[in-house]
């Protein structure tokens, strides 16, 4: 079974970086690279026995790439999958002799196994949650001025008064019929009860599914309900539920519809109607950008009527840091909320927010993801206004927050990312030598159409590559302990140089014609000292930034 590469893996034998194309590159982009690269490396040029075996070597290899890329088929599942996805024995996504309709097949069992996190994730999938309320009254409430004063010591009584757990694991049988079992158990003031469901889930076509859900209990009784879901247009679709609670006080029937629309590309509008105990009709818009998300609900219905308005910021750093506000008004009163959270670990997220509201009082909720489980610690601090509640609750997670990070979270996650690129150094060592000595063979290759190229641009005053670099530079005087892992291309980019021009594509420099990774899993650059017209430039691009020259804002001013 194919899964989905990370971009290491994909960027092994990157084909666009070998040919130095764009990845939207048209069939005519592709034949004009390939046929470049086959005058360069075609054995009949070279009559020395080593040079014209390795030339044949390079040959292939760009050979390969362009019978990948020129043929729609296998380059959807290259740029999916990688090099990987064209090998698969067990799943044959690509042949080379497969027809139209089998491909689309092949293609329709990996998008539904993609939808459902059957190659991404695992067949089963499991989440849970854990959620433990703290009761901090005691800290802030005082005491009435007729009550004595209980000799307690000074020390605030601070209890766990509730107490929640719940799981639940998702296994596909088929392609179309999935299990769901689940269950909680839950505590209050002492008093608990759980509850266990299974859920046979079926998917009757690609505009929906229905579901029929069993349930049991000690605390509301047995459970019979069924699900449906139906896309009705590709921007609107409709779910409903009903189902039967049966209970010593009798059997509780309930139903519930949602009809959504896509107001635009990033809007949607819901509408929701629930029939049973508690009735109720729902409205809301959400829309959610790459910025940020919000949300405008209104409820009218027993018991509980009210309006809310919800806005989170997304900042676009590597610790996918929001920040978020919301206010909600109704018939048992009004509350405001404000919080944040960060990625503090490739797979944990911590996140904290206050509550402050009439007739609630002040909370804190701490909420942790990690991977597939999420843990809350709602904490109840008082049920009065007060300002010292409310600044404590603000002050005191981001303090907290900032000693955890600066003691714990970044010498961590420093050591694991040291780890991580030690041990990916190492199980690419084989990998790299080979890299290498294609590299220094290309480099042998290209000599002659090198001298040939400058005596050209010579001729003319035109491009001359200098120097250039490629791998990790050290600029950074806090990393002067760091060493600098880089290695001399300038003969493959003076071999690129055309019309006096050079053009490289937003793909990783790494693959391209003479070039390898000098530093596995770091960050790498391209840094180029060439001359155009007689005078010095220089340049330095990121490792998948395009690059294009000459350019005069390369230009190195003579005072420099």
């Amino acid at each position: 079974m194919a899964s989905s590469l990370d971009d290491d893996e994909i960027l092994n034998d990157d084909y666009y970086s070998l040919l130095n194309v764009r990845r939207e590159a048209t069939q005519d982009e592709l034949k004009v690279a390939y046929r470049r690269l086959c005058m360069l490396y075609h054995p009949d040029k070279h009559r020395d026995p080593e040079l014209k075996r390795q030339a044949e070597q390079l040959f292939n290899l760009v050979h390969e790439a362009y019978e990948v890329l020129r043929e729609p088929q296998a380059r959807a599942i290259y740029d999916i999958y990688g090099k990987r996805g064209l090998d698969v024995d067990g799943w044959e996504v690509v042949e080379r002799k497969r027809t139209p309709a089998r491909y689309e097949r092949s293609m329709s069992v990996f998008r539904k196994s993609e939808r459902r996190g059957g190659f991404s994730k695992g067949p089963t999938q499991r989440h849970g949650t854990i959620s433990v309320g703290i009761d901090a009254t005691d800290v802030f409430d005082q005491y009435e001025e007729d009550y004595e004063e209980v000799g307690t010591g000074g020390v605030p009584h601070i209890e766990i008064n509730k107490m929640h757990i719940s799981q639940s694991i998702e296994a596909p049988l088929t392609t179309k019929d999935t299990a769901i079992l689940s269950g909680s158990l839950s505590t209050h003031n002492g008093n608990g009860g759980g509850t266990v469901n299974l859920a046979l889930r079926r998917v009757t076509s690609t505009k929906g599914w229905g579901e029929v859900e069993l349930g049991a209990g000690d605390t509301h009784g047995p459970l019979l309900a069924m699900k449906i879901f139906r896309n009705l247009t590709p921007r609107f679709f409709v779910t409903g539920q009903c189902g039967l609670q049966f209970s010593s006080r009798g059997v509780r029937p309930g139903f519930t519809t949602m009809l959504a629309r896509h107001l635009d590309k990033n809007t949607m509008g819901y509408l929701q109607w629930r029939w049973g105990v508690q009735s109720s009709m729902n409205t809301s818009i959400v829309r959610d950008t790459k910025s940020s998300h919000f949300t405008f609900a209104m409820q009218l219905g027993i018991p509980h009527t009210f309006m809310m308005m919800s806005y989170q910021y997304k900042f676009q750093d590597e610790d996918q840091t929001k920040i978020k506000g919301s206010v909600k008004s109704g018939f048992f009163g009004t509350v405001i909320e404000y919080g944040a959270e960060r990625k503090i670990s490739r797979h944990s997220v911590l996140g904290a927010t206050v509550s402050v509201g009439v007739p609630q009082g002040v909370s804190l909720k701490i909420k942790l993801n990690r991977a597939s489980q999420t843990y809350l610690f709602p904490i109840h601090l008082t049920d009065q206004l007060l300002p010292s509640a409310v600044f404590y609750a603000t002050v005191g997670p981001l303090v907290f927050y900032l000693a955890i990070q600066h003691l714990i979270i970044r010498p961590y996650v420093r050591a694991q990312k040291e780890q991580d690129l030690e041990i990916k150094q190492e199980s690419s060592a084989s990998n790299i030598a080979k890299k290498k000595q294609e590299a220094e063979s290309a480099i042998m290759l290209m000599q002659e159409s090198v001298r040939r190229i400058i005596e050209t641009e010579e001729s003319k005053m035109g491009l001359i590559i200098l120097n250039a670099w490629y791998g990790k530079f050290v600029t950074d005087n806090s990393r002067k302990h760091e060493r600098a892992k880089v290695i001399d291309v300038s003969v493959p980019l003076q071999c690129l140089v055309k019309d006096s021009k050079l053009i490289l594509t937003e793909t990783t420099k790494s693959g391209l014609p003479g070039f390898y990774d000098p530093c596995v899993g770091e960050e790498k650059s391209l840094k180029v000292l060439y001359q155009f017209r007689g005078v010095m430039h220089q340049v330095l691009s990121g490792d998948t930034e395009p690059l294009r020259i000459p350019k005069q804002s390369h230009r190195i001013d003579a005072d420099t």
